[in-house]
């Protein structure tokens, strides 16, 4: 059994790998997360029945889950690490949103399901973004602080030809994943302070991307609702997204055109700094 050491939001997270091909799907969507092993947090177990061909995800204390393919390993799989990690870090507010950096600030894209917003994080680093998270928005609401996460990007289609994948990413059944060391941005390790936010929403018919700012109550509104684990908090969670609504500016994001949708949110976020 090969055995991977992540260090994740500051927790150990252990993964015994029984078999090569899980164990090179958590090495490509964590690999980069590999720390020491002071201590362990979450302890997993994961491989592939060769009977009945279903790859599988073990924890002590749970039943077992299981999985026909690859890309449902891995969606079982970051379902059950980011749930857990809502639980041992319950200090933080955990929103559903990609994180990008740029110069010493982060900033933030939500977006629904197909909404884009994993093409467009993936396209801002082909224009000088650095990478924080493309699934998890951890904040430190004391700070107003983002911590990074840096599990592989995962795109659900082919991006268009002018921001290319590299070679080294991993095709399952679902999506496409790029490993956190092949991002064209780079990677940042360190916590930065979260400076806008952007709900994105994708409109391929428009003539061209847009940007409205949003007041406060209805960004508030917007955010709760991609919270994951707003009972953690005072106020049932809404108290950290009135704080985070009234401190950063936030803005409703119309995206058409990639690389003219990329150039709108810099400059915005520019005059917004």
């Amino acid at each position: 059994m090969h055995v991977l050491t992540l260090r994740v939001l500051d927790r150990g997270v252990r993964v015994g790998c029984e078999e090569p091909d899980t164990e090179a799907l958590v090495t490509a969507a964590y690999g980069y997360m590999q720390g020491d092993s002071r201590g362990t947090d979450l302890d997993y177990t994961v491989g592939r029945d060769g009977v009945a061909a279903t790859f599988f995800i073990k924890r002590p204390g749970i039943e077992p889950l299981t999985a026909r393919d690859d890309g449902q390993f891995l969606a079982l799989f970051d379902q059950d690490i980011a749930i857990e990690l809502q639980k041992l870090r319950c200090d933080l507010y955990f929103i559903h949103a990609a994180v990008l950096q740029r110069a010493d600030v982060a900033l933030m894209l939500i977006a629904k399901a197909g909404g884009g917003k994993s093409t467009v994080c993936w396209a801002l680093m082909h224009h000088g973004f650095r990478y924080l998270s493309d699934e998890l928005g951890p904040v430190d609401l004391k700070t107003l602080e983002v911590l990074p996460y840096a599990r592989a990007l995962a795109l659900k289609k082919q991006p268009p030809a002018s921001y290319p994948l590299p070679p080294q990413t991993i095709r399952t059944s679902r999506s496409l994943h790029v490993p956190a060391e092949d991002m064209p941005g780079g990677i940042s390790r360190v916590r930065a302070p979260l400076s806008a936010v952007f709900f994105l929403r994708y409109e391929p018919g428009v003539p061209g991307p847009s940007m409205r700012r949003l007041s406060a109550a209805e960004a508030t509104a917007r955010l709760y609702a991609n919270v994951l684990n707003p009972l953690a908090h005072a106020g049932d969670g809404l108290d950290g997204a009135i704080r985070i609504a009234t401190a950063s500016p936030c803005f409703e994001f119309i995206t058409a055109d990639l690389t003219a949708s990329c150039a709108l949110l810099t400059a915005t976020l520019e005059q917004s700094l």
